[in-house]
């Protein structure tokens, strides 16, 4: 790690406060009936995130709609005790898939190395198949965004290696 890395997560905050953000239909769909569901991508984001000693402000699901997760993303912004945000599943390749789409015009500027990390990583780990990944993060209005896919291997990847230990770093420069 180069002295100017070094310095600059020396001074970036060590405990940052995220909300999180489920995007399945199926999820919401059967909570708007009452139903009983689980939520391993989502438990476990929550338990990652913790346990590197960031809290969780919140979590919510949301359905695979663009005005939904639209609203989401505007929560973030106007929360000031909100510094960070995951979205959670709606990142793939299938015409219900818009947390990307939706998500992206927010950004001030995009983070491309997170998303080239992650399908470098989730190719070690699962091969080819890694191409179909789309993860993507970014900034604004001084927080982090951070999208990524609802498979539990995703979220111990993008969790665990990326966004946990660069989280305070983002947001720091994000809000310089």
């Amino acid at each position: 790690m180069s002295e100017s890395t070094k310095t600059h997560k020396a001074h970036a905050p060590r405990k940052v406060n995220f909300a999180v953000f489920m995007c399945s239909t199926s999820r919401y769909e059967a909570m708007q009936k009452g139903e009983a569901t689980t939520d391993v991508s989502g438990d476990t984001i929550e338990a990652l995130l913790k346990a590197a000693g960031h809290t969780v402000l919140f979590r919510r699901v949301v359905s695979d709609d663009k005005t939904m997760i639209e609203h989401a993303v505007k929560s973030v912004l106007d929360n000031a005790g909100v510094e960070a945000a995951v979205f959670c599943g709606g990142t793939g390749i299938t015409h219900t898939d818009v947390t990307i789409e939706t998500v992206t015009p927010f950004f001030e500027k995009t983070l491309p190395g997170f998303g080239e990390f992650f399908r470098r990583l989730s190719y070690d780990r699962n091969g080819s198949s890694a191409v179909l990944s789309r993860a993507v993060a970014g900034v604004a209005a001084g927080k982090a965004l951070f999208c990524i896919p609802g498979s539990p291997d995703a979220v111990h990847v993008a969790v665990e290696l990326l966004i946990s230990p660069e989280a305070g770093h983002i947001v720091k420069h994000a809000r310089e």
